[in-house]
């Protein structure tokens, strides 16, 4: 009987690269991804932030600034992750660049 090597497909998981503690840089750069829900609705996430800055403020200027819903999500593992209504990457770089919350050089944007 032959046997079949076979490889059961798992879930996408986005934040997979930043779980990597050991990773060079892993700590310092900002990440912004899209995770795609249900049909054409998707969520973007900014995660990487100092901690030293207002999550709650920074959201609020956010969701008024792009017309979106959002809020701020804490995990165990990767601390406190804001969450945006749609794809809004290239209007979240552009909001921390021009806010001077973070460098550009700084930003890893990701997704599709």
């Amino acid at each position: 009987m032959v046997e079949l090597d076979v490889q059961i497909p798992t879930a996408f998981d986005p934040f997979a690269e930043a779980k990597d503690a050991d990773a060079p840089g892993a700590k310092e750069y900002v990440h912004i991804r899209v995770q795609q829900r249900n049909g054409k609705k998707c969520l973007t996430t900014v995660q990487g932030l100092k901690k030293d800055f207002s999550y709650e403020k920074i959201l609020k200027d956010l969701k008024k600034e792009f017309c979106c819903n959002g809020n701020v999500v804490q995990d165990k593992e990767l601390g406190k992750i804001i969450q945006l209504q749609g794809d809004q990457r290239k209007n979240v770089l552009q909001f921390l660049v021009q806010a001077k919350i973070v460098k550009k050089e700084r930003i890893k944007m990701h997704g599709f």
